[in-house]
């Protein structure tokens, strides 16, 4: 069996907050806009300090947040759990099966939402 590394330790500090806050930011402006556009009910996107929190009413909330000292950004989802992504090639992957935060997110919202979601 073979075991994935974390790259995004290889990142320094500068490095790492330009390509997390990137992908925050974006996915920040994106949740919004979809979750207003589909009339969610209970819905809310909120981003502060690092953590994105995005609000899908009685289908859960999805918190995404920043881990500046692993540089990692971590996921908290009410359908798969907890996950931890580490930057490798230009993607936030999850190190265990290199599972992509952003296709995993655009699925799950997807399918809890009813309605095809694209964050990229």
């Amino acid at each position: 069996m073979t075991v994935m590394q974390p790259y995004s330790t290889t990142l320094d500090e500068g490095q790492y907050h330009q390509v997390a806050d990137h992908v925050m930011e974006d996915m920040h402006e994106k949740l919004e806009a979809y979750v207003e556009e589909n009339d969610v009910d209970g819905g809310d996107v909120e981003y502060s300090q690092g953590v994105l929190t995005v609000k899908l009413g009685k289908q859960g909330t999805f918190v995404v947040n920043k881990q500046t000292p692993n540089r990692q950004i971590w996921l908290s989802s009410p359908v798969s759990g907890p996950f931890r992504f580490d930057y490798s090639d230009g993607r936030w992957l999850y190190h265990r099966d290199r599972r992509d935060l952003v296709k995993l997110l655009e699925a799950e919202i997807s399918q809890l939402v009813g309605s095809p979601l694209k964050l990229e």
